[in-house]
């Protein structure tokens, strides 16, 4: 892209046709049309509606003062407190030397893809950053195909299909579940599968469980168990502890990729330096884990099943077709019922579908095209966060502590998602 300034030099800029991270630019216009005085309901930016647990904010506090530079790989304490807490989850025997910090997963992708030279292996859908980051790379994308009837996800055959004709092609897959945007996740014969393709072609696999610990059913399992030799487990707290702000992701490698690990470090050392001090050790609190952050995730995961499970039953009524959620706060609705009456209004792809939903109910969700859909497939996806998620969590362990949580729950603590479903399905009922 050529810029021309006011002193008309031709600036040369290495991001040509990509445009700012969707989920972002959709939270910065939500947030522009509520200051406009719109009902704006966001249902966009996938962050999460929980506060940060009070022990780790107060681990924050305590550690203000915190102000030295902190190694390039990050603080030894939390290093090893974060190997611990993958060997307890994921039964592993991970090291503190496999561990390496940084200011959030999504710094860390985009420095294994500068540190390793390889294609990068999407499963479509996908969240919206890895592709942009492999182009502004120069890196090669190949998006793998999925299908509905599989929940979108990746079968070992369609992996198999893509690396057999240059079986010795360094590549990276990522693999990200429970999944943005689907929230569905793999059972273990699904992983197994796609860890003895992955071990058949020496894959890099990054294995992105960001939203692990969301796992409705608190039982997410790591595909490191079944092909650790080559496996990067990538995760943070911005999911599953409410801190997206705060900026802290972490890589768990696998002993025979530490000069990897070793390479990531160099480049972090001439970029960010290192990850915020005051962060990394409130995140020591975070990843040794309590009773009480025990707790706070067993109440989120009830509040999410149950909202998403509401969530999903609305939209089938309503007619739209969507794979029912078993972790994070995503669903991926397809409205391909309604293409005939959307087109009769001229709207033919899920950018236009989005918009027009947005300006005519101030419901906010974003188009599949951004996650590496043709234009013209008609899905979205919707992010069920507009909602005071510390109120929902001391109702979920109040009042229903020891009731189960249903659609009485869903009215009270997530008002705003219940009238965004009014909205869509009076929306799709005018076209």
């Amino acid at each position: 892209m050529n810029i021309k300034t006011d002193h008309h030099y031709a600036i040369n800029l290495n991001v040509r046709g990509i445009q700012p991270s969707a989920t972002l630019r959709i939270n910065e216009l939500s947030n522009q049309l509520r200051s406009e005085g719109r009902d704006i309901i966001k249902l966009g930016l996938g962050q999460s509606p929980f506060p940060v647990p009070d022990r780790i904010v107060k681990a924050l506090q305590q550690h203000a003062q915190e102000k030295d530079y902190l190694p390039v790989k990050g603080l030894k304490s939390l290093r090893e407190a974060i190997s611990d807490y993958i060997n307890r989850s994921e039964r592993m025997r991970s090291g503190w030397e496999d561990v390496l910090i940084g200011p959030g997963s999504k710094e860390l992708l985009f420095m294994l893809q500068l540190a390793y030279y390889g294609d990068l292996l999407i499963p479509r859908p996908s969240w919206v950053s890895y592709a942009p980051q492999a182009r502004i790379i120069g890196r090669s994308v190949h998006w793998l195909p999925t299908h509905a009837e599989n929940n979108w996800q990746l079968t070992a055959e369609e992996l198999d299909i893509v690396c057999r004709d240059d079986p010795s092609r360094p590549r990276i897959l990522i693999l990200n579940y429970p999944s943005n945007p689907t929230g569905c996740t793999y059972t273990d014969d699904q992983l197994l599968a796609i860890a003895n393709v992955a071990r058949k072609y020496e894959l890099i696999l990054l294995s992105d469980e960001i939203y692990g610990e969301v796992h409705f059913e608190g039982k997410h399992k790591s595909i490191a168990r079944y092909y650790p030799e080559g496996t990067i487990i990538s995760t943070g707290l911005s999911k599953w502890a409410g801190a997206g702000g705060w900026r802290l992701g972490t890589f768990i490698f696998p002993p025979e990729l530490r000069p990897l690990l070793d390479a990531m470090a160099i480049i972090a050392s001439e970029t960010y330096t290192a990850t915020s001090a005051p962060i990394q050790y409130a995140a020591i609190a975070a990843f040794n884990g309590c009773e009480d952050i025990d707790d706070y995730l067993v109440q989120s995961r009830r509040v999410l099943k149950v909202v998403g499970e509401y969530l999903h039953r609305r939209l089938t009524e309503m007619g739209a077709a969507a794979q029912k959620p078993e972790g994070a706060f995503y669903l991926f609705p397809d409205f391909s019922r309604f293409r005939e009456p959307l087109a009769a209004r001229d709207i033919k792809t899920s950018q236009a579908l989005c918009q027009a939903l947005l300006e005519d109910t101030g419901v906010a969700i974003l188009p599949a095209s951004d996650f590496g859909f043709v234009p013209d497939h008609l899905g979205a996806r919707l992010a069920y966060v507009d909602f005071d998620g510390r109120a929902a969590l001391e109702l979920a362990g109040g009042d229903y502590a020891d009731t189960e949580l249903d659609d009485g729950f869903v009215q009270q603590a997530c008002p705003r998602l219940v009238t965004a479903m009014d909205k869509m399905e009076q929306w799709l009922k005018s076209l």
